[in-house]
């Protein structure tokens, strides 16, 4: 992202939601997005992921160049390049767990297998499950598992621990932790919880639209050993 920016008009007011943003992120690498309510934060994972568009700047990933996609490009581009994750899961309550996940092997070009993906976020024996039927944190490992199900380059998080409990939450992140080291996924992570800075490759602290700072963690601590 190059000098991106990001306002909304209501009436005769201009707010600026991002603020001339540059941000790179590596193949593979996993980035923690750190900051208040109203900085910013989701306004730019929704850019990066092509839900959204920049009021101005450029926007890039690998070899595609967002800023200059068409609708139907750009809808192109997120059913083969990214995943999502949010805070309320946002799964279908009238279908099982596997039927979750394999809705989006429906149109995945190379999909894994929806019982595999499930195995992997350790759902193996709750697939038949309805989402009533399972706890915050499993229907959000099951939201993880239909996110990397078409084998994503690009996994975007926005709160995904937000509606948890610390000790729900950290099997969240060890999913997070696992799908990022076996398949290279370039992971962005939205939290307000400064806890969760620790198991980032980088860090990024946003405010008012800009980032403020930005790190890099010498040492990334697992998720059982981070507390909040």
């Amino acid at each position: 992202m190059d000098n991106v920016t990001k306002t909304y008009r209501t009436g005769d007011v201009e707010v600026w939601a991002l603020r001339g943003v540059d941000l790179t992120l590596e193949r593979g690498e996993m980035a923690v997005l750190l900051g208040p309510s109203g900085s910013g934060k989701s306004t730019l994972l929704n850019i990066m992921g092509g839900l959204d568009r920049a009021s101005s700047g450029r926007v890039r990933c690998a070899d595609h160049e967002l800023t200059a996609f068409s609708e139907r490009q750009l809808t192109q581009f997120r059913r083969d390049h990214i995943g999502f994750v949010f805070q309320f899961y946002n799964l279908i309550p009238s279908l099982t767990a596997y039927e979750n996940v394999a809705l989006v092997t429906e149109i995945a070009a190379n999909p894994m297998d929806p019982g595999e993906a499930l195995e992997m976020v350790g759902l193996k024996d709750r697939m038949d499950h309805f989402p009533a039927q399972l706890s915050g944190g499993e229907q959000q490992r099951v939201a993880i598992a239909r996110a990397i199900v078409k084998r994503p380059d690009v996994l975007l998080c926005d709160e995904p621990t937000g509606a948890l409990d610390s000790k729900t939450g950290v099997l969240v992140l060890e999913v997070l932790c696992r799908v990022n080291a076996e398949f290279n996924t370039t992971m962005g992570i939205i939290t307000h919880n400064a806890a969760i800075r620790q198991i980032a490759h980088r860090v990024f602290s946003f405010r008012d639209g800009r980032i403020e700072e930005s790190s890099t963690n010498a040492v990334r601590l697992p998720p059982s050993a981070v507390s909040w």
